[in-house]
């Protein structure tokens, strides 16, 4: 009896061409479209609605002769992803919804529906990879970068768990894009010139400040330039020793120190939760050899804190902190043990290459101190660490 994998069919070319690789590998392929979000508020007309993505993954579906099923995960959408986004936003934070998309819907409730379809298995098209190993008699399961590393989605997937990771199927991420597009064209799919969708996560690309103001109201607030920096920390090259005391690490890792009073009001804003650390656009203030940059957010009191040029101190960091309770280890096994050190690779952002650092655990959480000054680190980002080109754990940036 065939192995059953439900595959998201999401209208895209990628998961298009993902249905059909698996069907060509012999399982018995089922298709689920999911409609995660309803409204339009905010959302650019250019972008196409869920509308257009279910007649595209239709007509896939009956081109490779594969049933399609269609599931409303609107509810779950909106309050594991959409409320958490909003929050977030709201306390001054940076989130990442596609990280959220896929822990909490894609493998968890759509799972569940997958699962009540009789799946063995759960695919989608992302460009990553799973490799299975044996540890000490217990299987484990790798998440690798995808093969085309300039679409290796893998940081997408930095907080799946070995249970979720068990059951998943990754049938693209041998393959490069163009060698997507190529098959997609040869086998006549719909999908197989249409644009990558952008934006959130089944969202699609949207102006931010209106699509949060569902729900966080615009307000009038000012914009303050700091020009110096009033308490310095001596600056450490390179990585610290391994055996850096706390009071070191807290240093490197705290946020960018200045007194508001120093600062001048040089424009207005219509509400500090609609910024994030490192904007650029949204600020509409000219006037400046260099451009302007948000160093710091005060939501509290409805401030954005700018500073001009890539230079400015408050725009770079040595490193960056996450809490015990917001620590994820995609390898369980090899989670690190109180007062260690260890060098990894880490990247705060999707696409950002890959940065040198070194990792340092201790009770309260992970210092994660980077070779070199990192750009725009923001709380509520997820920072993930690989070792080589796997994923070995992730966590949400507290400061």
């Amino acid at each position: 009896m065939r192995e059953k994998v439900v595959i998201g069919l999401s209208g895209g070319v990628d998961s298009s061409v993902a249905a059909w690789v698996l069907k060509e590998q012999g399982y018995d392929v089922i298709a689920l479209f999911m409609k995660n979000w309803h409204d339009t508020t905010g959302l650019l007309q250019s972008e196409c609605h869920w509308e257009d993505d279910l007649m595209f993954a239709t007509m896939v579906a009956k081109k490779i002769n594969i049933p399609l099923h269609v599931v409303d995960l609107s509810g779950p959408y909106r309050q594991k992803v959409v409320d958490y986004m909003f929050a977030e936003y709201e306390k001054g934070r940076t989130p990442n919804p596609d990280v959220l998309c896929n822990r909490e819907i894609k493998f968890d409730s759509f799972a569940e529906e997958a699962n009540r379809l009789g799946g063995d298995f759960v695919a989608t098209g992302h460009y990553c990879r799973k490799e299975i190993i044996s540890v000490n008699n217990t299987l484990i399961h790798r998440l690798l970068a995808g093969k085309d590393l300039n679409k290796d989605q893998s940081y997408f997937l930095c907080q799946l768990s070995q249970e979720q990771l068990a059951k998943a199927l990754f049938p693209i991420g041998d393959l490069t894009k163009p060698e997507v597009r190529k098959i997609a064209d040869k086998l006549g799919l719909a999908t197989a010139q249409r644009k990558d969708s952008q934006g959130i996560c089944f969202v699609g690309k949207v102006h931010l400040p209106t699509f949060l103001q569902q729900k966080l109201k615009a307000k009038k607030g000012d914009i303050v330039e700091i020009v110096e920096r009033v308490e310095r920390v001596e600056r450490v090259e390179g990585l610290p020793d391994g055996n850096a005391n706390e009071e070191l690490l807290l240093s490197m890792t705290e946020p960018f120190k200045y007194n508001p009073e120093s600062g001048k009001i040089i424009g207005t804003h219509n509400g500090a939760h609609f910024f994030t650390i490192g904007q650029r656009k949204g600020m509409n203030i000219g006037g400046y050899k260099e451009p302007l940059f948000v160093i710091s957010i005060d939501a509290g009191k409805n401030i954005v804190y700018a500073g001009e040029g890539h230079a400015h101190p408050g725009l770079n960091r040595k490193g960056l902190f996450i809490r015990q309770d917001e620590t994820h280890w995609v390898r369980p096994d090899l989670k690190m043990q109180d007062s260690e050190s260890r060098d990894y690779m880490v990247r705060i952002r999707y696409r950002q290459p890959l940065q040198k650092a070194r990792l340092f655990y201790r009770e309260k959480g992970i210092y994660i101190i980077f070779d070199k000054p990192q750009r725009g680190i923001a709380p509520g980002q997820f920072a993930a660490w690989y070792y080589g080109d796997e994923v070995i754990g992730s966590g949400v940036i507290d400061r």
